[in-house]
């Protein structure tokens, strides 16, 4: 009996091969690889911008709290940079949510959120770029919320029109077609 219901029911492990096959597993690997670097350059990018803006002429690499947590600035420029590596490579690893057809948008889009959440707000907590405390967290949070909304609200109308384009070429090819 409990074989049985082992191969009717199913385990977890096979629900997630089902959504998750090996060609799916690859590009999540291949995607964190490459979105590694790429968080690493955009938190460069990040310290510029922001030393141009608060550090008064001077270069800024990470918060002063990292810095003192970590007992010196090679450390905590350090240790920024792997985190904002693994940020960038959840990011991009995340995004093969939006290829499971068979999901909704409203699912995709709650999954990714989630997935994204889950590597921001450690990473934020533990460079210090959020206040060390529950208002300082639901700033922080409210904050990545509504960028991440609208990011999403752009994308969406992004699309929205490339479908709409591509709707007006088939149309128009099939006017072609008839002639």
């Amino acid at each position: 009996i409990c074989d049985s219901a082992k191969r009717n029911h199913g385990g977890w492990r096979e629900k997630i091969g089902k959504v998750m096959g090996i060609h799916m597993k690859r590009k999540i690997i291949a995607r964190f690889i490459w979105g590694f670097p790429v968080g690493i350059a955009i938190g460069y990018l990040i310290t510029i911008c922001s030393s141009l803006v608060w550090a008064e002429g001077y270069y800024s690499p990470c918060m002063p709290e990292l810095v003192s947590a970590m007992g010196n600035e090679i450390r905590a420029v350090m240790l920024q940079a792997l985190l904002c590596g693994i940020l960038g490579g959840g990011c991009a690893a995340g995004s093969v949510i939006w290829e499971i057809e068979d999901w909704s948008l409203v699912k995709q889009t709650g999954v990714y959120f989630f997935v994204v959440c889950m590597v921001m707000m450690p990473t934020a907590y533990f460079m210090y770029w959020m206040e060390r405390s529950a208002a300082g967290f639901l700033s922080y949070f409210g904050i990545f919320a509504l960028m991440f909304a609208f990011i999403w609200i752009i994308q969406f109308m992004i699309g929205k029109r490339d479908v709409k384009k591509l709707n007006e070429n088939l149309c128009q090819s099939r006017k072609n077609e008839k002639k």
